[in-house]
């Protein structure tokens, strides 16, 4: 069980894609993606609360179980090489291609994350709260729905009680501690 407080706050991540790319643009890269942070979790041994995976950036909650810096590590990193490899699998050259960055003369690599995530520490209930309502608006303040729930890439069909057979990640939720 996980609860919030001044000693064990949660972590509230935004990671945007290189230049703004929408690289999450196909539900197919969108449940790679999903695949990815259900690995990265596992792997890093942290808690997922809720999540929503937008065109071009990625918002997360967790419990903190690690560091800001070695949970991106694990999130980020896992995300993207699953999706490079993707890329790579399935012939997607000009999109590997708008992700390519010259490291030194004549070596590229590739990179899907902006290196400055927003990230930061939430430490009350209220709050929270917020943060969840935030990430499960966000499909519908770009317009790709009209309520929260009928997006597919987001949490908020769980929260609301409304799974599916196919949810694409399912977050530990259900593991806080509430007052």
């Amino acid at each position: 069980m996980f609860q919030i407080s001044r000693t064990t706050p949660a972590l509230y991540l935004t990671s945007v894609t290189h230049n703004r790319l929408p690289i999450f643009q196909t539900d197919k890269v969108k449940e790679v993606v999903c695949k990815a942070l259900s690995e990265a979790r596992r792997s890093g041994g942290f808690l997922i609360f809720a999540y929503v995976v937008m065109l071009d950036h990625i918002h997360l909650i967790t419990d903190k179980a690690r560091s800001t810096s070695e949970t991106l590590r694990f999130t980020n990193g896992i995300i993207a090489k699953r999706v490079i490899d993707y890329l790579k699998e399935n012939d997607f050259a000009s999109s590997l291609a708008k992700l390519r960055i010259q490291v030194r003369e004549r070596e590229h690599k590739h990179s899907v994350f902006q290196h400055h995530p927003n990230a930061f520490e939430i430490y009350g209930e209220d709050k929270m709260m917020e943060k969840v309502n935030y990430i499960h608006l966000n499909p519908v303040r770009a317009g790709f729905v009209k309520i929260p729930d009928d997006y597919r890439f987001s949490s908020a069909r769980q929260w609301h009680h409304r799974e599916t057979d196919d949810e694409p990640l399912l977050t530990d939720h259900k593991l806080i501690k509430w007052r």
